[in-house]
């Protein structure tokens, strides 16, 4: 029975407690195995196992290259460990290291989509080691070694990368030593230093500062210019005391015996060491601009603030998240895995780990997205002495980082799969991250091909909140991705303060309109006030509406200076979605309505009505349906309507009636399309209630178009979807409407934006190519 609070028992302080739970509740553990493929019936199971199991087992016994078509080998990672070198912790054994091996595992599911199994081996001795991981190699489609101490760590990674013929990759070492370097590159380009130059002091001489050192070597520093030291102080040649051949190989010349005697004039200190390790006495002789990465975990060598008071020009980073320039594994160990096991490399060798750094340190000096900085409480980040690296969750990491990797696979000869396209696998490490990724993927790439066949002429897209900060900031991507032509409303000299305060290049030369100083403005007054002067606007009222710049953008749409306008990021719906309607109109027989995507692993559904009509009819119903239907054409998908109600095919006075009217209705419309109603939810998306229950129905396979009763039950069910789901929810979209226009929630966030102009520019060419073969028909 669960209690409130896990045992005590090693619990020091709140937090711990918090750790405790986390790891106790509201099961033990943190991992699980689910299931790729259904098994809820009997022939599943069959399929799932005998039988069915045999098929691919004997196609694999004459192929074992086979074995990564039929199972999971290709995407899943053995992390072992024997637990002698567990964190900060030391030698607590392989059963007390579970937790922490528990936790890798999660790191490379979140953030490279890559299954693990973790196996703590109770074995210390090396040959008991290599002899219990070695036989794995059928299970695996790669190896990593975690948490063993040095020097035993060195020779069990030799082995086993000669001895196996799957990547073999020892964390601690190689993956602290990858993103450190890619700090280090970029601490250098900063301070404007040579990598030949930099005088390097490594403090601790286990498996991270090996391998750091190494791979520094590696980037341009000279072995001549690194000096390494252990508890015992300076390891030089000559020493004898506790030296073994991975410490000998840094054995220095050098006078210098103890640490502050080495970082005299140095530029640059590496910790691995212990906390307190590193005085502010000692940084005060070292080099200009002094480069401090103090890496000790759980506490540095020396704290940030301490350092920068004893040298207020030093560039610092530490291991932890709550500093600066975290160094911090996870931005190498899962994207280098994916290249790897995406190539089937039989190792990850050094090329490979410097293309991850190199990838690092270029990605570092990119624009940060926006919704990197909402993962950190809306922080700013720009390159510079606080931001060497990328920041964990971002998203970018995969893409950047993979893709070299995997390139450099292929470019050493270790990959026995090539990649062909990269866009494609770009687009496929996008798919990882969510669906959402690949379906915007998807609409990018229309948009793009659309552009193509059209001259590459992009659709002009009118923003009338010129000065908003995250359209500003969506306009970046926007542009940069060639999605569309971006013309902006506002004063012109508040627009351009806007994008050089935001330090926006990619949009200096983006048009920026005031209404009212615009050419045609008074031409545009006239057009509204004959198309609303039998509706209550004079010619006064729309020249003083035409100086809104929502009223003004729909207009530029209706008049055909624009293709399509997205508004709504500082204003509420309705306001922002009046002038569109008075403006630009609905189509004949059209029904303005919202609609959502709701995004699964394996499909979509849309949503409506979502935004506009409190209580359609039956007849508005049925278009509302007819509409996202085309939708669900457009993106190749044959739709399959349900009309919901809170009854099965009842017919009952009330909504049960109105929504089994609405389906008759779309049948008459357009018979080809599968529709059925009055039913509840769960019947329409589960294809085996209705099946099981109501047979008689049209409707087969699973409702992908909900069309709602009303405006309460589709707003509730989208925003409960949205906030509580397993799912992604994109949208709202304004359908129904003659031309290309769509209205932002105010919640939305800056990827948000990004979503609904890929839309409005893809439905505006929809719209124009629509419009030009119903011209060429005349």
């Amino acid at each position: 029975m669960e209690t409130k609070n896990a045992s005590t028992h090693g619990a020091t302080n709140n937090f711990d407690q918090e750790a405790l739970n986390y790891h106790q509740f509201p099961k033990p553990g943190k991992i699980e195995v689910n299931s790729s493929k259904a098994c809820t019936t009997e022939k599943d199971l069959a399929l799932a196992y005998s039988p069915g199991v045999a098929a691919p087992c004997k196609v694999i016994a004459k192929d074992p290259k086979r074995v990564y078509d039929f199972t999971a080998k290709g995407n899943l990672v053995g992390v072992i460990s024997n637990g002698t070198a567990v964190l900060g912790l030391g030698n607590i054994g392989p059963l007390a290291g579970k937790p922490v091996m528990e936790g890798k595992g999660i790191l490379f599911k979140q953030f490279a989509g890559i299954d693990v199994f973790d196996i703590e081996v109770d074995a210390t001795d090396i040959d008991a080691f290599c002899n219990a991981v070695r036989p794995l190699e059928p299970t695996f489609g790669g190896i990593n070694l975690e948490d063993i101490k040095a020097p035993e760590c060195f020779e069990i990674e030799e082995r086993l990368k000669k001895e196996m013929k799957i990547p073999v990759f020892h964390d601690d070492q190689h993956g602290t030593a990858i993103v450190s370097g890619a700090a280090l590159v970029n601490a250098c380009e900063i301070t404007k230093r040579k990598m030949s130059d930099i005088r390097i002091v490594v403090n601790g001489a286990g498996a991270s500062a090996n391998s750091c050192a190494k791979i520094f070597i590696s980037l341009g520093a000279r072995k001549e210019n690194i000096i390494m030291c252990d508890s015992q102080g300076v390891i030089y040649k000559g020493r004898t005391n506790g030296m073994n051949k991975y410490k000998e190989f840094f054995a220095a010349d050098t006078e210098a015996r103890t640490l502050t005697e080495a970082l005299r004039g140095a530029d640059v200190f590496v910790g691995l060491s212990v906390a307190g390790a590193l005085t502010p006495e000692m940084l005060k002789d070292m080099a200009k601009d002094p480069i401090i990465f103090a890496m000790a975990n759980p506490e540095p060598e020396i704290t940030p603030d301490k350092a920068r008071a004893a040298r207020p020009d030093a560039i610092i980073a530490t291991g932890r998240s709550d500093y600066p320039n975290q160094v911090n594994n996870v931005l190498g160990f899962p994207s280098i895995f994916r290249g790897a096991l995406d190539t089937r490399s039989t190792q990850i060798n050094e090329e490979m780990k410097l293309a991850a750094a190199q990838a690092l340190a270029r990605l570092a000096r990119e624009d940060v997205p926006e919704h990197v900085s909402a993962t950190y409480g809306g922080k700013s980040f720009k390159f510079g002495r606080e931001y060497l690296i990328p920041k964990p969750f971002d998203t970018r990491v995969l893409l950047w980082v993979a893709p070299a990797v995997a390139k450099a696979a292929m470019d050493t000869g270790v990959a026995t799969l090539k990649i062909e396209d990269w866009d494609l696998y770009r687009e496929a490490l996008e798919a990882l991250q969510g669906p959402s990724k690949i379906f915007i993927r998807n609409a990018i790439n229309r948009v793009h091909q659309n552009a193509e066949a059209n001259g590459g002429e992009l659709p002009r897209i009118v923003f009338p909140e010129g000065t908003s900060t995250k359209v500003l900031k969506a306009l970046a991507t926007l542009v940069e991705e060639k999605i569309c032509q971006p013309i902006l409303l506002g004063y012109p000299e508040r627009v351009k303060e806007k994008i050089a305060a935001l330090d926006i290049p990619a949009l200096k030369d983006v048009p920026v309109i005031h209404p009212s100083n615009h050419p045609k403005y008074y031409t545009f007054v006239e057009e509204l006030y004959s198309l609303r002067q039998r509706k209550g606007i004079n010619l006064r009222e729309a020249e003083r509406l035409l100086a809104e710049p929502n009223y003004f953008a729909a207009m530029m749409v209706q008049m055909g200076e624009a293709d399509g306008m997205v508004s709504g990021a500082s204003i509420n719906y309705a306001d922002a979605v009046k002038p569109i309607l008075q403006t630009i109109g609905v189509y004949k027989g059209g029904v303005p309505a919202g609609l959502n995507f709701i995004l699964l692993e394996d499909k979509f559904l849309v949503l409506s009505d979502t935004t506009v009509n409190f209580n359609p009819s039956a007849e508005q119903c049925a278009q509302i349906a007819l509409q996202a239907a085309k939708i669900m054409e457009y993106f190749g998908i044959t739709p399959r309507v349900a009309m919901l109600s809170y009854s099965n095919f009842s017919g009952a006075e009330g909504t049960p009636c109105k929504m089994k009217k609405a389906a008759e209705i779309l049948k008459k419309m357009r018979p080809d399309i599968m529709a059925d109603g009055d039913m509840q939810a769960d019947t329409a998306v589960n294809a085996e209630i209705m099946e099981r229950l109501f047979p008689f129905s049209d409707l087969k396979g699973g409702a992908n178009v909900l069309i709602f009763p009303n405006l309460e039950s589709s707003n509730i069910a989208y925003k409960l979807i949205q906030q509580i789901g397993k799912v992604e929810v994109i949208g709202p979209f304004l359908m129904g409407v003659r031309r290309s226009a769509n209205v932002l929630q105010r919640t939305t966030t800056v990827d948000g934006i990004v979503n609904s102009v890929v839309f409005t520019a893809l439905e505006a060419q929809f719209i124009k190519e629509a419009l030009k073969k119903r011209q060429e028909k005349k």
